[in-house]
């Protein structure tokens, strides 16, 4: 797995090339530690990333995903923003998409599905 870090201010993007499984949690969340401790904002760029398994789910909800970055998710592509979805409909409260996908609104202000 390729990963690409970069840093403009107090916002990082990390941008990983690959599957997001087990194998490679560990040198995703070791990108995400390195940061520099004036990073607010954390940006999960997966435009590059066409599978995530439950080791996705541990690295944007799990340990050092909390509150003291903001931690956002763009370029989802189908099978990860499936994943993310099954989830949260799963356990909305466990599995928050309000706060990775800020456009996403919470579920109790979502309209019923027909």
């Amino acid at each position: 797995m390729n990963i690409v870090t970069t840093l403009d201010g107090p916002t990082a993007r990390i941008s990983p090339c690959g599957e997001v499984d087990f194998d490679t949690l560990p040198p995703l969340r070791a990108a995400a530690d390195a940061l520099p401790p004036q990073v607010t904002e954390l940006q999960w760029d997966l435009s590059r990333t066409a599978f995530m398994d439950i080791a996705g789910l541990h690295l944007l909800f799990g340990p050092g995903s909390g509150p003291r970055r903001r931690t956002t998710v763009t370029g989802l592509r189908d099978q990860p923003l499936w994943l993310l979805l099954t989830a949260a409909d799963a356990n909305p409260d466990v599995f928050d998409l309000a706060r990775l996908l800020p456009d996403i609104p919470p579920a109790r202000f979502r309209p019923a599905a027909v």
